[in-house]
């Protein structure tokens, strides 16, 4: 099987600035553990301060760069991974690239006169909160996705993810990915992302969600959608399956939809019937961080996927890959998959 640029990612490429906080910290900024927020003017002073009064990591994230760059690790077969984002012509953005080469993603970023954009993830007990200032990410048009070294990115992939944080940059983009994946028959997928994409950004998520053959999300994420939708209901596994019957623009594939719940077991919804699958428990004290653990999932679903492999496989390496995220800090990973 050819496996270059079989996968392609679109989305939002940051560079996380990681440190562990305190409770003051987040009381001072309104910011709620957990949580995946856009920053709004009165967050734009954390950045400053986390950098000089905490000791921050700063890695390459986004999270749809951060799926792939897992799904690339797990496949370990240089250039089976393509992504497109905007940056900005500066040092986070340099870093930002060579961090993706090195990790052998096929990158096309359009590079913008904003700075590139940034998370703040705030890390407390383990778990993570993160606030996105996006800049230059947020500055990308469907002219640069049309240009033909980038369409041909497109054409050459069969599987495309896109997290639901590109809904607030690009919709126009996105509907073009879907279209052309419904038109092909190709695999099109995306992510719920955060509770704040399924409630302020519902229009843009509806739009879409009729080409998408798989849906990802967690079990907060789930649970808004439900609220939002009028659907009266916080079971996982009904909104699962609510999900996956939703209405599709192409008929030859069932949407399959897989909800990830942290310690508790993957919920996946497929053909009126829901599975569940355990994942790996962690002891407490091996736990760094969950930044990245949703992302490192889909990565390692998808490396699978991209093989044909059966949906049990594809479940049990996502869950691998986000063991072995959250016990580092940030989307990183060692050398070699051990799966």
């Amino acid at each position: 099987m050819e496996y270059e640029g079989i996968l392609l990612g679109m989305g939002n490429p940051l560079l996380d600035i990681s440190a562990v906080i305190d409770q003051d910290f987040l009381n001072k900024y309104d910011i709620k553990m957990n949580n995946a927020i856009l920053a709004e003017d009165k967050h734009l002073p954390m950045y400053e301060e986390m950098t000089s009064k905490y000791n921050v990591d700063f890695i390459a994230g986004g999270a749809t760069q951060n799926s792939i760059r897992v799904a690339q690790w797990m496949l370990q077969i240089p250039g089976a991974t393509s992504y497109m984002g905007s940056i900005g012509k500066d040092k986070f953005g340099e870093e930002m690239k060579k961090n993706a080469q090195d990790a052998g993603v096929n990158v096309h970023y359009y590079e913008d006169e904003s700075p590139t954009g940034t998370c703040a993830v705030c890390v407390l007990d383990g778990e993570r909160s993160l606030v996105a200032n996006l800049s230059a990410a947020n500055c990308y048009k469907v002219d640069h996705l049309k240009r033909p070294e980038n369409w041909a990115l497109v054409e050459k992939a069969k599987y495309y993810y896109i997290a639901g944080f590109f809904l607030t940059v690009s919709p126009e983009s996105i509907q073009l990915v879907a279209e052309h994946a419904a038109a092909k028959n190709k695999v099109f997928s995306m992510n719920l992302s955060a509770p704040f994409i399924c409630e302020f950004f519902k229009d843009q998520q509806e739009k879409v969600l009729p080409y998408m053959d798989f849906v990802f999300g967690n079990e907060t994420e789930a649970r808004t959608f439900s609220r939002v939708h009028g659907w009266e209901t916080d079971n996982v596994e009904e909104i699962a399956l609510k999900i996956s019957q939703w209405p599709k623009a192409s008929g030859t594939r069932k949407r399959i939809t897989v909800i990830t719940q942290g310690a508790d077991p993957v919920v996946v919804a497929e053909d009126g019937k829901v599975k569940q699958f355990p994942v790996i428990l962690l002891p407490k004290e091996k736990l760094v961080d969950t930044n990245g653990a949703g992302d490192a999932f889909v990565g390692g679903f998808l490396a699978q996927l991209v093989q044909e492999k059966p949906i049990a496989d594809c479940v049990k390496a996502g869950c691998y890959a986000s063991n072995v995220i959250i016990q580092r800090p940030g989307c990183t990973y060692p050398e070699k998959p051990d799966f």
